[in-house]
């Protein structure tokens, strides 16, 4: 059963609510052979399979933690999510929702259904129907078998009655003695002959006499690929705000590529918020976030010098950023009487507002007074024209945007230039401006 296959609304199977049912269809699918686990490694399916399927089957509510089941039934984690792995690649169980695993918040356990195969109706001849055909196809419910069927149902029948337990592990009986040269011999005298201890003098005297030195300093010990990949993705849960809720393991899977390529914390972070940054507020899933942002990232920047320039792009974006929602969110302070620069940005808009009302001489003065009230624009009256009207200013003369962030919001005047010609012209006003000389 494909991973598509394993939910609800999209298995073939019938779910049941009757443990003993459900049990049957679990014996039949360990004897019958036609299920082959998908891993090539773990463990296989077995007595620890019944014993974990079991367990699910006393459930009154199918929602079994595998914290709940390791400490239940004395097993790794590890162990039991392997077996639950194979009892939905069978179709015996199936996801109604599936479990939350964030970090520092409440984890929510899996809830599933049972699920009886259809592969199981068919081949012991088990007739279903639906009893309401505005149903679910998995609603069906079984209303008589096949008569070859009974004599293979009647065996399932008695091996889902049966308590499954756990093997005892055999250990070697601690009251006997060993027959060894070093304990003496058993109770039986060997005609064998009998073992005599060595001479005094052929027994070590504790000096070294090896030939080769063994070197017992060692330094640090090299990181393999899976401790690379752990390393990488612990550091970017300790070092990038909207992924500390997130499990680090999860994240070392996730940038598992990068880690292999050699990318730093710093690179993976770059690439990810490359093209829009992230608010850890808003941040859901942020495992799912990262997945998403830097699939393929790592063909993308192959080679170290292009990471550089990825990396110096995205710190001066987030520099610009910053210094925008620093400079010009906030309400702008009044200019000084002296301040030369901010009265010639003035000028400019004004001349830019004459010319933009002198354009809307076919109009009635009313319209043009509401629009351009109080130094204002407003966006959803000015027409075609007038907005590349706008444009031209700000391409003529940068200060023109100045002048309008000095009075209109950041998210206005992006939306009537563009982000790209602010961006531009902000640019442009920070390579134009001198830097005054740091005071000593």
């Amino acid at each position: 059963m494909i991973a598509a296959n394993q939910w609800l609304t999209t298995t073939t199977g019938r779910i049941t609510t009757c443990p003993y049912s459900w049990m049957q269809a679990v014996h039949w699918v360990g004897g019958s052979g036609l299920y082959t686990p998908s891993r090539i490694h773990g463990p296989k399916w077995g007595p620890t399979t019944l014993l974990i399927a079991q367990e699910i089957s006393a459930l009154t509510e199918c929602r079994p933690s595998v914290d709940y089941l390791a400490r239940k039934l004395k097993m790794s984690k590890r162990t039991v999510q392997y077996h639950l792995d194979m009892l939905r690649e069978a179709g015996l169980l199936v996801y109604r929702s599936k479990g939350t695993r964030i970090t520092g918040g409440i984890r929510q356990a899996s809830v599933y259904e049972r699920v009886v195969p259809t592969v199981f109706d068919e081949a012991l001849g088990i007739r279903t129907v639906q009893r309401d055909e505005t149903a679910p196809a998995y609603t069906r419910v079984p209303v008589g078998i096949a008569e070859e069927g009974r004599k293979l149902i009647g065996k399932l029948a008695k091996k889902a009655a049966r308590k499954v337990r756990r093997r005892r592990s055999r250990t070697t009986v601690s009251g006997r003695s060993r027959c060894t040269p070093m304990q003496g011999g058993t109770s039986a005298s060997s005609t064998a002959g009998t073992s005599t201890s060595p001479s005094e003098t052929k027994l070590a005297s504790g000096s070294h006499s090896h030939p080769t030195q063994k070197n017992a300093s060692r330094g640090p010990q090299k990181l393999n690929k899976v401790g690379r990949r752990y390393q990488l993705g612990q550091e970017l849960v300790t070092n990038v705000p909207w992924l500390q809720k997130a499990s680090a393991p999860r994240i070392s899977w996730i940038a598992r590529h990068c880690a292999d390529a050699g990318w730093t914390w710093r690179e993976v972070q770059a690439a990810a918020e490359e093209h829009s940054p992230i608010d850890p507020a808003d941040t859901c899933r942020p495992s799912g976030l990262l997945a998403h942002r830097i699939k393929g990232v790592h063909l993308l920047y192959a080679v170290p010098e292009a990471r550089q320039q990825m990396v110096l792009a995205w710190q001066e974006s987030t520099a610009q950023e910053h210094f925008r929602h620093s400079g010009y969110d906030a309400p702008a302070p009044h200019a000084a009487p002296d301040d030369v620069e901010v009265s010639e940005a003035q000028a400019a808009f004004g001349a830019a507002m004459r010319a933009a009302s002198t354009s809307r001489t076919a109009s009635s003065n009313d319209e043009n007074g509401l629009m351009y009230a109080d130094g204002r624009i407003d966006l959803h009256a000015l027409s075609p024209h007038e907005i590349g009207m706008h444009r031209a200013f700000a391409v003529d003369d940068p200060t023109y945007v100045r002048s309008l962030l000095h009075t209109m919001t950041d998210t206005a005047v992006r939306q009537l230039l563009t982000s790209d010609l602010v961006d531009q012209c902000l640019a442009a006003l920070r390579l134009t401006t001198p830097t005054p000389a740091p005071a000593f």
